[in-house]
């Protein structure tokens, strides 16, 4: 069987090799095709580089999604069982296209009908199924478009190897943009992308990217490089219009880096928010593996 590596095209050389640092957690189907540019990858990954060595170099930035992670998975250990209001809340500082749209769903009765909906994600079963599952529980508008993202930013990160990134910033089959887009080959002002915004196809995004990372040298933590390859990659594109997409939670000029925080969600302990981190939100694996330091370095909190 031909190698992924092949679908990598360049303008004068192409990427061998096989294995994809195991990223990938289950089989792809083979009819799923990526037409990723080469030349996009390498100049992406150098800007990711050259960009974080500011902040006291990538690692810094993987270990700051680690921590992310392990907050997550903290909170989510039992679905979510006994998570408060008020700690959910502070989660949320860590989803930029969340934080500013789900107040209302945190108080009251609402709060109960979100977290049943929430235990829902975590059942058995197709995946996207769940996750359009969940959707069902609020009205089908654009205004509740960000419900989607809670979905997969729950999924992704209490499970990284098992659910990749799935934003509708990683694609959007709707409005024909996402990360998927800008790494496409060629030339793609005018044309529409025949690429549906389902599990298999970001599985595929991340087995071609891991398998991209692993080619040129990045063996370890593969999950977080490919985060923030992708996530590089869609800030180029934020910072290029100016934040005029996503404009509520991207709308000032910024280097493409800063925009790469916040898609991560790695500017959440500065966010424009009354909330703070307190000492009951860090507990458990989150307190012992990792520090709260790295991401208030990454946010200039310190």
């Amino acid at each position: 069987m031909a190698s992924f590596f092949s679908r990598f095209k360049s303008n004068t050389t192409s990427f061998g090799g096989s294995g994809h640092g195991g990223a990938a957690a289950a089989a792809v189907p083979p009819v799923i095709a990526l037409e990723l540019s080469g030349p996009v990858l390498s100049s992406t990954l150098q800007n990711l580089i050259t960009a974080c060595e500011a902040d006291g170099g990538v690692e810094r930035y993987v270990e700051a999604l680690k921590f992310k992670v392990s907050l997550f998975q903290d909170a989510f250990k039992d679905a979510g069982e006994g998570l408060t209001p008020e700690r959910f809340a502070k989660l949320c500082m860590f989803m930029p296209t969340v934080r500013r749209r789900i107040g209302d769903n945190l108080e009251g009765e609402k709060f109960p009908i979100l977290m049943a909906g929430i235990k829902g994600l975590f059942g058995g079963g197709d995946i996207d199924a769940r996750i359009q599952a969940f959707q069902k529980n609020f009205p089908q508008d654009k205004k509740h478009r960000w419900v989607k993202d809670l979905a997969t930013e729950i999924l992704h990160n209490v499970d990284p190897e098992l659910h990749p990134l799935m934003h509708r910033w990683v694609w959007d089959r709707k409005t024909n943009s996402g990360v998927i887009r800008e790494m496409w080959f060629g030339d793609v002002d005018a044309e529409t992308l025949q690429v549906d915004d389902i599990y298999e196809v970001f599985l595929k995004l991340r087995e071609e990217l891991s398998g991209y990372l692993t080619d040129n040298g990045i063996y370890s933590d593969i999950l977080y490089y490919v985060d923030l390859l992708c996530a590089q990659s869609y800030a180029n594109y934020i910072a290029a219009q100016g934040g005029l997409y996503l404009k509520a939670d991207f709308s000032s000029k910024e280097e493409p880096i800063v925009f790469t925080r916040r898609l991560l969600g790695l500017d959440g302990v500065s966010a424009k928010t009354n909330l703070e981190i307190a000492p009951s939100i860090i507990d458990g694996r989150a307190q012992k593996k990792n520090s709260i330091a790295d991401v208030l370095r990454l946010t200039g909190s310190t």
